[in-house]
């Protein structure tokens, strides 16, 4: 099957922009303003920034929006399988037809300028969201906060604020304070800001933030919180307690991020937000590549008989805590030996993820990113397994990292099926998903 055209144009506007990241609002603005400013006519915006998590809030965000009966636009980034990801409309990903006609309007109105791949491409998302219906936008910060491309928006209806770690320093600043600065960056006068779980560091800034702005704080632990009791997750904010389904999405930190979108929910008065829409958003919200389960296809197939597949784009120590918090979890529950499958980029922190899995995983096979020049050779990444305290072999590839488990579980003659865990990148989550069908 063919490439779709769009694939060539985008292909085009990576080249518009060669040099390394230059975070700026000036370029963006001077595009919008070629464009009409669409900017200025987009339905209500939850503007969602922070290191982890934030995917998964939006998500919620948008599933507790659509049980109660509005139209959302959502736009997320990098994309896993297909760019189309990035821009949902009124509820379905932009179709190829519009997506070609948005990115060659933006491409003409970028003539002569230098520009970055996200700043056009956002550009288009814009346009598009100005242009279909809605009721909210459900909008996602790329990186950072204050200078990133999506931050021309004046007036959100709510900011929020995921857990802030270290990710990125070599654009945000190589500590806690400095990265939750960029953050807060899209805390905006007198709107609402909800900050999920942080290290008081980061809680900090954040609040000193809301303080300059006059802007309400709403703080996890503070004003809001949630916790598993009986099966059920309890969420308590100064409006009440709700007595709630778990969300859909596996881990124990998919609690937080739901009660995140709850209060951001809860803080604006646009919205009527029900009981019951909280709960059927919960119990059918969807995120791809966050603790999910691969039930079927070749990778599926090719796993040792039983074997159960998780797959996770995480790639920080942050994410990676979260990640083993909910593989611990699952070891109560339903005992497995943990085999890991990682490939990593080279702006990661090899190490300070793997030591989250010590004495957790049996063993580790280390894997290069098929067609990412980024990514960390499986040799590279062995070195760092090993040196935070795993077992790990290098692999060729997945199939033979798969193999390579295979063998591994016959040589322990261990009766229980094992669980591979697909971990380190969401480049890596996005080959895999493609691979699998």
């Amino acid at each position: 099957m063919s490439a779709p055209a769009s694939d060539a144009i985008l292909e085009r506007l990576m080249r518009l922009h060669p040099k390394a990241i230059d975070l700026s609002l000036d370029r963006m603005r001077a595009l919008l303003e070629r464009l009409g400013h669409p900017e200025r006519r987009l339905p209500p915006v939850f503007h969602v920034a922070g290191t982890n998590g934030k995917g998964s809030t939006c998500a919620t965000l948008r599933a507790i929006l659509e049980a109660s009966g509005r139209k959302v636009h959502v736009y997320t980034s990098p994309h896993l399988v297909r760019f189309h990801e990035r821009i949902r409309l009124a509820g379905t990903l932009i179709s190829e037809d519009a997506l070609q006609i948005l990115l060659d309007e933006c491409e003409r109105a970028a003539a002569g300028m230098q520009i970055t791949f996200f700043e056009i491409t956002t550009a288009a998302a814009f346009l598009a969201f100005a242009r279909v219906p809605a009721d909210a936008l459900v909008l996602e910060v790329g990186l950072g906060g204050i200078l990133d491309a999506t931050n021309v928006v004046d007036a959100p209806l709510v900011s929020i604020v995921t857990p802030v770690g270290l990710d990125h320093q070599h654009f945000l600043g190589d500590t806690i304070e400095a990265i939750a600065a960029e953050k807060a960056g899209i805390v905006k006068p007198g709107r609402p800001v909800v900050a999920g779980p942080q290290e008081p560091a980061a809680l900090a800034v954040i609040e000193a933030a809301a303080i300059r702005a006059g802007a309400p704080l709403i703080a996890w632990g503070r004003d809001f919180s949630a916790h598993e009791e009986h099966g059920r997750v309890v969420f308590q904010d100064l409006q009440g307690v709700l007595d709630l389904p778990p969300p859909r999405l596996a881990g124990v930190h998919q609690i937080a991020n739901a009660a995140t979108a709850i209060a951001a929910l809860r803080a604006q008065d646009r919205f009527d937000i029900s009981d019951l829409a909280i709960e059927t958003g919960l119990a059918n919200v969807s995120w791809p590549a966050r603790m999910q389960r691969l039930t079927y296809g070749p990778l599926v197939e090719d796993a040792p008989e039983g074997a159960e597949i998780w797959l996770d784009g995480g790639h920080n120590p942050h994410a990676a805590a979260a990640i083993a918090e909910t593989l611990a979890d699952l070891e109560e529950k339903r005992p497995r030996p943990l085999y890991m499958i990682a490939g990593m980029l080279n702006t990661k922190d090899p190490a300070g993820f793997f030591v989250h899995f010590r004495g957790l995983a049996r063993h580790v096979s280390t894997v290069g990113i098929p067609g990412e020049p980024n990514a960390l050779g499986a040799g590279v990444l062995y070195d760092a397994a090993r040196a935070a305290g795993l077992k790990a072999d290098p692999a060729e590839d997945i199939g033979d990292a798969l193999d390579q488990i295979t063998a591994r579980v016959s040589l322990d003659d261990d009766e229980t099926p094992p669980r591979i865990l697909i971990c380190g990148s969401l480049y890596l989550a996005g080959r895999i998903l493609a691979q699998n069908g």
